[in-house]
């Protein structure tokens, strides 16, 4: 097939399911919603910010939009796999069209909910007085690794679900999340933390996309050095977990 058939299909599938968000807007409005609440919640009623030099506001905002990375994989997995108990995947197969344009279709629809849901949680973050320093461009860079993140944590969520195979265990992958999420310097420095704890959340790939969203803004915690971690981590997830998700699919029905 050539490019532009290639880019055909992929958007037709990304199309696909652009449409399912004006079927189930609450589903979308939830995911959108959520990270606020959680922006909220923790800057308001928990506060603290231990070993934090600064406004802590100015710590936890990186880190949420960092965390913001990992949620909602659960919506796509589900959808995978539902298409998959439906027999969808398998007409689609069954058409003259790109292998994985499905998943691509899936992958591109959920980079454009995540880049909203940044937007959205980097404007009240700005409401409720978080400050950043540089220009455009340096926010355009921070919002990019943040992104770049999402689109590595997205290929092992769509690799589990085809795993998975049903809606069902989905509910019992995404459990995995919250610790991954939540073992990471999104909320506190590892420097409060025990030391076994803190050198755990220092290898995490999401500290790595906090701290250096963090020095990239200017805000407290930000470690320059942090950056090519940062690059690193995310495309060193892609190599190891894209081909496997396109392989799976592959040799689904085989």
């Amino acid at each position: 097939m050539s490019a532009a058939y290639v880019v055909s299909d992929c958007w037709t599938m990304t199309r696909r399911e652009l449409a399912h968000w004006a079927r189930q807007p609450v589903q979308v409005l939830v995911g959108l919603v959520f990270p606020v609440m959680m922006l909220l919640m923790f800057g308001y009623l928990v506060g603290g910010g231990r070993a934090v030099d600064g406004p802590y506001i100015d710590y936890l905002v990186p880190g949420m939009l960092t965390l913001t990375m990992v949620f909602g994989l659960e919506g796509t997995m589900t959808a995978v796999t539902r298409d998959l108990q439906k027999g969808v995947v398998d007409r689609f197969r069954a058409m003259p069209m790109t292998d994985g344009a499905v998943l691509v279709g899936r992958a591109a629809a959920d980079m454009l909910q995540s880049a909203v849901g940044l937007l959205l949680l980097t404007g009240v973050g700005h409401a409720i007085g978080w400050r950043t320093h540089g220009g455009p461009g340096v926010l355009l860079g921070a919002l990019g690794l943040l992104l770049l993140l999402r689109f590595a944590m997205l290929w092992i969520g769509i690799f589990l679900a085809l795993l998975a195979g049903r809606p069902e265990l989905v509910q019992a992958v995404q459990i995995l999340v919250w610790p991954v999420g939540f073992l990471s310097n999104a909320f506190a420095s590892p420097d409060t933390m025990p030391g076994w704890l803190g050198t755990a959340v220092e290898w995490n790939p999401m500290s790595a996309t906090a701290t250096a969203v963090r020095a990239l803004l200017g805000n407290p915690g930000g470690e320059p050095g942090h950056l090519t971690a940062a690059v690193l981590w995310p495309l060193l997830l892609l190599v190891i977990f894209f081909p496997l998700a396109v392989r799976r699919f592959a040799r689904l029905g085989t």
